[in-house]
């Protein structure tokens, strides 16, 4: 019997732990709620999503540098921004497992208990018509797949309404509704729904009298508009132009889920691309565009990626969309693409008294510039990637293996070198391979059990290529190459390692992917 979602995504979460990937943060004291440390394979495969990202943005985009800004910000900074009167989450408890929910997750996920029973109908039918189904002509003529529309429809336009107007009594009032219950208790005692700001705050300075009140960042991006002008100039940088960083955020969820999902401490990847005014939304479909090929490129599946329009945009943006992709747990977004118009530079200049705008040349006028921002997870990027590859296979032979078939581009050690035995000169010359090999690219090495057992091994953390070293290695200078995603296994010499290792893990073909 196949495994459901729910089921898939408990043994993805333990196999993260097992081969190293993420552990619970400080778990010899029972862990921090929604915290996780990066392992030895994790932390490498990490690097490279920043990596892959980072290049595509200034290495590919001669408009486009990067900044690297402090954690710590100047508090007014982020009066400006409106986090502090307006960065908050519609909260409910409920009073008998006193267990606090956002409401607005609550009722989201009714809306994907309706999308569920819509894809059960739609999957019947399709095993039920095979290669002739029509899904479109099926969704639009079913009388229970319209019921369930329906139901759909009116929910999400009562809650998109709700949501826009901040009503948080209807809020309240649409769980009551819809019969949503605690999933501790079981229960529908809930509270009134009130508002609850995410930041977390902290004193700088050396006495209680001096110190100054202080947030440790809810998101990277002021980082950047604050240094608008600092890089400006420095970069004689004309309009458009980008400026990219990479970095942790802090925002103290309550409803902090789904393993790496939601954490309260995780990292950002976001470019900030200023325009002229007027022209912002032609530069929100080139973005838009550009981040979906980025994406796509690395050969996830197409259809595993959807955009997602909203319906309630923030006071200060125009428009705005996410990339979700298919997770284990539903579509989920794992990165926003925004045109927040000139509201941040506007309010940074209010609030600082320091003028910020860009004299343009060619129109000789100064304004000041809109921007389209591109914003993504890297954990959510990290358990995207990892929930794509995470495959469990039956052999011939009544054997299985559990596979990670990563991108190469993406996985943690390119290849791995195993002496057959560790004798007769093996290990020596596994060793002579490795360090050849190691120089460009993460090489492991492995001589302990069995040559199978060290297959899986690799299969399990995503190794592209398995290298043994074997007696025959020592007269002819070949050496068997063992593929991950077949299996299969081939002769190759020693001096054809490298070019072959360095064509399946470069990752230009995916840049010019991305440009096309």
């Amino acid at each position: 019997m196949a495994a459901t979602q729910e089921e898939t995504f408990k043994k993805i979460v333990a196999h993260c732990k097992e081969y190293g990937f993420v552990f619970p943060s400080s778990e010899i004291y029972d862990g921090l709620g929604a915290v996780y440390d990066y392992g030895q394979n994790g932390v490498e495969m990490k690097n490279n999503i920043k990596q892959y990202w980072w290049n595509a943005m200034t290495r590919m985009h001669e408009n486009i540098v990067g900044i690297d800004a402090a954690i710590f910000m100047h508090p007014t900074t982020w009066k400006a921004s409106g986090h502090v009167d307006a960065f908050n989450d519609p909260l409910i408890d409920n009073r008998d497992s006193k267990k606090r929910y956002r409401a607005d997750v609550l009722i989201e996920d009714q809306l994907g208990k309706i999308e569920e029973k819509i894809q059960k109908e739609v999957d019947k039918a399709r095993k039920r018509f095979g290669d002739s189904f029509d899904e479109r002509m099926f969704r639009q003529t079913n009388p229970r797949v319209q019921e369930h529309q329906t139901k759909w429809d009116a929910l999400h336009e009562r809650y998109s309404k709700a949501m826009n107007e901040m009503n948080l009594e209807e809020l309240k009032q649409i769980i009551l509704d819809e019969g949503i219950v605690c999933p501790i208790s079981g229960t529908r005692n809930w509270t009134d729904v009130r508002q609850f700001n995410l930041m977390f705050a902290t004193e700088m300075g050396s006495t209680a009298d001096g110190a100054m009140k202080v947030y440790l960042r809810p998101e990277t991006a002021q980082g950047i508009f604050v240094n608008f002008l600092n890089v400006q100039k420095t970069g004689r940088m004309k309009v458009p132009f980008g400026i990219a960083q990479i970095g942790k955020a802090f925002r103290n969820e309550i409803v902090a889920r789904q393993f790496i999902f939601r954490m309260r401490e995780f990292e950002q990847m976001e470019m900030q691309f200023f325009v002229r005014p007027g022209e912002e939304l032609r530069w929100f479909d080139y973005w838009k565009d550009q981040r979906l090929r980025w994406h796509k490129a690395l050969g996830l599946g197409d259809e595993k990626y959807r955009f997602h329009d909203h319906e309630k945009l923030a006071h200060y943006a125009n428009a705005a969309t996410d990339i979700e992709f298919q997770m284990p747990f539903g579509f989920k977004e794992v990165e926003g693409i925004h045109s927040r118009t000139n509201f941040d530079l506007s309010q940074h200049a209010k609030y600082s008294g320091k003028k910020i705008e860009y004299f343009d040349p060619e129109l000789n006028e100064s304004y000041t510039p809109y921007v389209i921002e591109t914003s993504i997870g890297v954990d959510r990027m990290f358990l995207s990637v990892l929930c794509s590859a995470y495959k469990e296979e039956q052999l011939e032979g009544g054997d299985s293996r559990v596979v990670l078939s990563l991108p190469p581009v993406l996985a943690p050690f390119k290849c791995c070198v195993m002496p057959l035995v560790k004798k007769d000169g093996l290990p020596e010359k596994a060793r002579e391979i490795m360090r050849m090999l190691q120089l460009d690219f993460r090489t492991g090495y492995d001589e302990k059990d069995s040559i199978g057992k060290r297959y899986r091994r690799q299969d399990a953390i995503g190794t592209p290529f398995c290298i043994t070293v074997d007696h025959d290695t020592l007269g002819d200078n070949c050496v068997t190459v063992r593929y991950r995603d077949t299996m299969q296994q081939d002769r190759v010499s020693i001096d054809t390692l490298h070019g072959m290792i360095r064509s399946a893990v470069d990752a230009k073909p995916l840049y010019e992917k991305c440009l096309q």
